[in-house]
């Protein structure tokens, strides 16, 4: 359900930035208020508007954008959602989110303005391969499909590379560790009640402290750029 959930946010904020803007063909939602307020750059996040690293991934420039970027969260979180659950599913993609923003604050031109679902929809492609290689299944197709989105990513202007980098590398990350610190916790341990419960609160724990670091590190991003 988070992933339909996720898709009508999406769409809902598309429908505001639309009306905003007073356009009739549905490609000039950029010029809305919410659009402009809501963006991110290394420049507004310096002036303390934090909430661009959250708010920008909910943000589409033109139809062709919010379908792409929809289609593929459609695929893949129908896919990873129930393999995961609603609720590490959820964590993992605002672990993508917020560590692809902060990719593009620590990495972009100071005056670049990123808007796009794609750095957490990069992050969910980063947990496929996590949970194939988890169920020792063949990673080449999944590989093959980052591959060419990251080759599409260099080639294609507009496409702010460094979202996309980010948040793959942060939803690697996070599904390594909701996937594999419970089985570090147990180790050759007899599986009881109380191991198992500590196993899964120490994946939360560290899925946690991984977003917080994403957080700060897209706050205190204009800091070390300098």
């Amino acid at each position: 359900m988070a992933t339909y959930g996720l898709i009508a946010i999406n769409l809902a904020v598309f429908a505001v930035c639309v009306a905003q803007a007073h356009t009739t063909d549905f490609f000039g939602a950029s010029s809305s208020t919410v659009f402009n307020e809501s963006t991110l750059s290394p420049l507004a996040i310096a002036d303390h508007e934090y909430w661009r690293l959250l708010t920008s991934g909910f943000l589409h420039l033109s139809v062709i954008h919010i379908v792409v970027n929809m289609v593929s969260l459609y695929i893949l979180g129908t896919m990873i959602e129930p393999i995961l659950g609603t609720a590490r599913y959820l964590l993992i993609y605002l672990i993508s989110l917020f560590g692809g923003s902060a990719a593009v604050v620590l990495f972009s031109s100071p005056h670049q303005e990123t808007a796009g679902a794609s750095g957490a929809i990069y992050g969910l492609m980063g947990a496929m391969l996590v949970i194939v290689l988890k169920l020792k299944a063949p990673p080449g197709q999944v590989i093959g499909i980052i591959v060419v989105n990251l080759v599409i990513s260099f080639t294609v202007p507009g496409i702010s590379i460094w979202g996309h980098l980010g948040g793959l590398a942060f939803g690697i990350l996070a599904t390594v560790l909701a996937l594999y610190v419970p089985e570090w916790v147990v180790g050759g341990k007899t599986l009881t009640a109380d191991l198992r419960s500590r196993a899964v609160s120490s994946a939360w724990a560290a899925m946690i402290v991984l977003l917080g670091v994403a957080v700060l590190l897209g706050v205190a991003a204009p800091h070390l750029r300098t």
